[in-house]
């Protein structure tokens, strides 16, 4: 495909998704306040969905699959992800919580060992401890004097990223046979499925403007997902890589128009470990490549 290698293109579809992701962060974190993150949950992947399936039936992509438990593991695994970050968006400042979600190049390191045998070299045993320490730099500069409950926060936000490289893993697997339209649309479909069984349980039934939000959360969401797809098929990722970071910048950005949160010296020092690790692990991607 012509689009694989169309840097420009990649580029400003990865900055329009990291945009819709973080304004998708700042609704969530307003409605937080109001609804279970599972009833949040339920409405980002159901109104997620027409979004998702114009994009499947532009590229003419069908439902047909041979690998419908893998769809249904991915999809558990989705969920787990975005449980976390729901739940750390409603205990954290918005860029801490973004700041963590970039763990993820980081444990699908770790994962990379038994899943797939993979031996890292020094350098990615380096982006590790720095990313980890960056965690811990922010995490010391907010919680450890604030209590117990921010803490936590922080230990679901890192889950979260946890969950993040487990589903990278899990695509990798289905994109073997898989087309990446394909395996969007299974997601979103079982996922607003299974969160639906939850709804029972913790339902509240918004009023105008909070369904305006929800609305708003599920499409810019959606639109996001397709944004960062496509993105990833017009360019290598390790391209793309510099550009997933903008969402720290909209992140800061919004959190402080928003709520005042100004970053604090240990979020930005924190968060400058952890983008440094990531440019650790794309630039060993890249160099491996390159041979």
């Amino acid at each position: 495909m012509v689009l694989r290698h169309d840097m420009r293109r990649g580029a400003l579809l990865m900055l329009g998704a990291t945009a819709c992701f973080a304004v998708m962060g700042a609704v969530v974190k307003v409605l937080s306040a109001r609804h279970a993150f599972l009833e949040l949950m339920f409405f980002r992947n159901a109104f997620s969905l027409p979004i998702v399936l114009a994009a499947g039936l532009r590229t003419g992509a069908l439902l047909r699959t041979r690998r419908l438990g893998g769809h249904a593991v991915r999809a558990v695994s989705g969920l787990m992800g975005m449980g976390c970050a729901f739940l750390a968006l409603s205990m954290l400042p918005l860029a801490d919580q973004t700041a963590l979600n970039y763990t993820q190049p980081l444990f699908i390191i770790l994962l990379a060992i038994p899943w797939l045998g993979e031996r890292p070299g020094p350098a990615r045993w380096a982006a590790v401890l720095i990313g980890f320490a960056g965690v811990l730099v922010i995490a010391a500069g907010q919680g450890l004097g604030t209590g117990a409950g921010l803490l936590a926060g922080y230990g679901v936000a890192a889950l979260g990223g946890f969950f993040g490289a487990l589903s990278t893993m899990l695509v990798r697997q289905l994109s073997a046979t898989e087309a990446s339209t394909t395996i969007v649309l299974w997601q979103a479909l079982l996922m607003t499925g299974m969160t639906a069984l939850a709804l029972p349980l913790v339902w509240t039934t918004p009023g105008w403007a909070d369904l305006g939000l929800l609305v708003l959360m599920g499409l810019i969401g959606g639109v996001g997902q397709v944004l960062n797809t496509e993105a990833f098929a017009s360019a290598q990722v390790s391209s793309l890589g510099p550009y997933t970071y903008t969402g720290l910048l909209w992140a800061g950005l919004l959190g402080w128009l928003v709520w005042g949160e100004a970053p604090g010296l240990a979020m930005l020092a924190g968060s400058a470990l952890i983008v440094g690790a990531g440019f650790l692990v794309l630039r060993g991607e890249y160099r491996g490549r390159a041979r």
